[in-house]
């Protein structure tokens, strides 16, 4: 694909120099990887790297000034390079048909311009609603219900009773409903407590390849609107996460945990069971939760406290060796 520079500023709502407007871009690249005919974005702390480049253009946040190479100025140059990636990126085409070599279960609904792929499973009474996509090998349980315009990626499997919304995105071999993680111990034995309950995501989540989120043991497991979840994820039985919360890969959220809005998880953050954590919080990674949280909280470690004094904390441990030979040079002194 080839467009001017005027036509990218025009969909991205940019700014240029006149003389620049007729600068031919082909392609888009990162910074180090960037060659004639290819355009670049540059924020802080990389716009110095960005000089150097060999990419025919840069696009830039607007305060920035004398910038060597052909530049558009945007208010957010992240945003607008990730709508000229759809752009640029040729779309996949599939044919719009439910394939003879998929299964169909009796009473199954499936909307109009679904797709669904050789070797899917679309088991008994479920429902596909319409523009939906659904890859080879995906497994969806009886009574299981995807809303509109979703994608499910192959080998994932949607199991019995869950609800999916509409424009959600689940990466391959994520599980939704696998059974909670619930027993019952007597004389050394243990007894599966039966899991009765599903998953219910709502509209506009994306859930990483290998996520694995369990059905409730009664009600619903619940990932609110919006949320967004890395690869290797576990959200356990009954949890409640909020609308557009971020969590990160390696996070394990333990059963009940209630999470509000708009909270960020680290990579490998985890959690105690039967918690609340208030919205508007962020953990940074590997922190270990294992009491509620209110809201607005910025909070690191384990035993977790706040950012700030978790990084007083580190900065004092690099100190803990140059204060242990001070200690021994005291010890010796005070023999001596």
């Amino acid at each position: 694909m080839e467009k001017s520079l005027k036509e990218i500023a025009q969909l991205i709502g940019g700014i240029i120099k006149p003389s620049d407007e007729n600068i031919i871009i082909t392609g888009l690249e990162n910074i180090e990887g960037a060659l004639r005919g290819d355009l670049i974005f540059a924020i802080e702390p990389h716009i110095e790297e960005a000089k150097n480049s060999k990419a025919s253009a840069v696009l830039l946040p607007m305060n920035v000034e004398d910038f060597p190479l052909p530049s558009v100025l945007v208010a957010d140059p992240k945003a607008a390079f990730a709508k000229l990636l759809e752009v640029f990126t040729p779309k996949l085409k599939f044919k719009n048909e439910i394939s003879e070599k998929a299964h169909i279960g009796k009473n199954v609904q499936i909307g109009e311009n679904a797709i669904i792929m050789p070797y899917a499973v679309i088991d008994d009474y479920a429902k596909i609603d319409s523009g939906t996509i659904i890859y080879s090998h995906v497994y969806v349980g009886q009574f299981a219900n995807i809303g509109k315009n979703s994608l499910i990626y192959p080998n994932v499997t949607i199991r019995e009773y869950c609800q999916i919304g509409d424009n959600c995105i689940i990466h391959p071999s994520a599980t939704i409903g696998s059974d909670g993680f619930g027993f019952t111990t007597s004389n050394g034995v243990h007894t599966k407590v039966p899991q009765v309950g599903n998953v219910i995501v709502e509209n506009d989540v994306e859930i990483g390849a290998s996520v694995t989120i369990d059905r409730a043991t009664m009600g619903s497991t619940l990932i609110g609107c919006g949320t967004k979840i890395d690869n290797l994820v576990h959200i356990g039985h009954n949890c409640k996460i909020g609308k557009n919360c971020l969590i990160v890969a390696q996070t394990g959220l333990s059963g009940s945990t209630i999470v509000g809005d708009n909270v960020t998880f680290g990579g490998q953050v985890g959690t105690s069971g039967h918690l609340s954590i208030g919205k508007n919080s962020v953990f940074a990674a590997r922190t270990g939760i294992s009491k509620s949280i209110p809201e607005n909280s910025f909070c690191a470690g384990f035993p977790i406290q706040s950012h700030s004094d978790w990084l007083k904390t580190q900065a004092a441990l690099r100190q803990l060796p140059q204060l242990i030979k001070k200690i021994k040079q005291i010890e010796n002194k005070i023999n001596d």
